[in-house]
């Protein structure tokens, strides 16, 4: 009697502990507080990531820098056409002058040489005169916008320095033609819209 006893109590303490289920996994494990080593590669890594970050923002800047520069300087030296013995500025040459204007007035430390030029035909001396009443005409144009005067120089060429060395009313009409410097202030400069 004894025996069957001690046997049904150990079927009993077997057959609970079989009955036990394990209990769920915590979805939220506790954090583990931070050594001093895995708090300084954070760090570390973090400064990495921000001198990454710095690196990338300054090329931007550069690049974004350059691009206007290189907008303003294309704007600024693009040449202006005249009609044959004529300094009158011609509706197309105005819109061109016009975008001068406002890189001029966004770099007010930049300063142009206006050079004046004149196709073949005419005497050397007409043609010089042509060419500097052609420069001053330019001049005249952007000061008339609040430019300074002093940020201008004029010159000639005459007929001395074809854009097209060939004869005829196509080349003639290239150099009959107001070219542009930047002689001072070109090396950073903004372009309006930019």
């Amino acid at each position: 009697m004894l025996r069957r006893a001690v046997l049904f109590s150990m079927l009993v303490a077997t057959a609970a502990a079989c009955s036990r289920n394990e209990p769920p996994a915590d979805p939220n494990p506790p954090v583990l507080p931070d050594t001093a080593g895995e708090g300084a590669r954070r760090a570390a890594e973090q400064a990495r990531q921000d001198s990454i970050r710095r690196a990338e923002e300054e090329r931007a800047r550069r690049e974004a820098e350059a691009a206007a520069t290189a907008r303003a300087r294309s704007i600024l030296e693009e040449m202006v056409f005249f009609d044959y013995d004529d300094s009158n500025l011609r509706p197309d040459a105005q819109e061109a002058l016009a975008r001068k204007v406002a890189v001029l007035r966004a770099n007010p430390n930049v300063t142009l040489r206006i050079t004046g030029h004149a196709d073949e035909r005419g005497s050397i001396e007409y043609n010089l005169a042509l060419g500097l009443r052609r420069a001053n005409s330019v001049r005249d144009y952007l000061t008339g916008f609040g430019i300074s005067a002093s940020r201008f120089t004029t010159e000639t060429m005459g007929e001395d320095r074809p854009l097209d060395p060939g004869s005829g009313e196509s080349a003639w009409a290239r150099n009959r033609r107001g070219e542009f410097s930047i002689t001072g202030g070109g090396d950073r400069m903004t372009a309006p819209g930019m």
